[in-house]
């Protein structure tokens, strides 16, 4: 069986059982879409900015020393956003209708989805796109000294712009 027919059957699952449930998007920690059951959304452009919710919700649970990210909700006028990690390089996002009554099963739910599914793309391992969870405690950035550069790379000692004239 492959990831397309496994996913797909996972999210139409979710959205039967759970009314709710306007659509669900299954992308890789890097924003790349893997699956979608989303009827009018963008789901490519929805998987991109899961994946920034989800860098940014891992630096504040980090920052606040709050262990291991959960799950990040942007709760609207018209319902709900939330999205899960799904594995070791995926996120489940779940976009609900104005008709959310209770959050935590939705939760409960949702997290069984992304558990069925993180463990299904961590074992197959192909595929995916993505990169696995970045470590929380690693440098944001590592300088690189000038020295070890290519020569090509390295700045010339001439300004390569020039002054408008005034």
């Amino acid at each position: 069986m492959d990831a397309d027919t496994v996913m797909g059957s996972e999210l139409r699952g979710l959205r039967q059982r759970r009314p709710d449930v306007a659509g669900a998007v299954l992308a890789g920690t890097d924003g790349l879409l893997i699956s979608s059951d989303l009827p009018r959304t963008d789901a490519t452009h929805l998987a991109a900015l899961a994946a920034a919710s989800f860098g940014l919700g891992n630096r504040v649970a980090d920052t606040v020393g709050h262990c291991e990210f959960r799950e990040s909700v942007v709760c609207t006028t018209t319902g709900c956003v939330v999205t899960y990690p799904a594995g070791s390089s995926a996120l489940l996002t779940v976009v609900t209708g104005s008709t959310v009554g209770d959050l935590e099963a939705l939760h409960e739910e949702a997290r069984a989805v992304a558990r069925r599914a993180g463990s299904f793309l961590d074992i197959r391992g192909e595929g995916i796109g993505a990169t696995s969870v970045p470590d929380a405690h690693a440098p944001l950035a590592t300088r690189t000294p000038m020295a070890t550069l290519p020569a090509q790379l390295r700045r010339s000692s001439r300004p390569t712009w020039r002054r408008p004239p005034i």
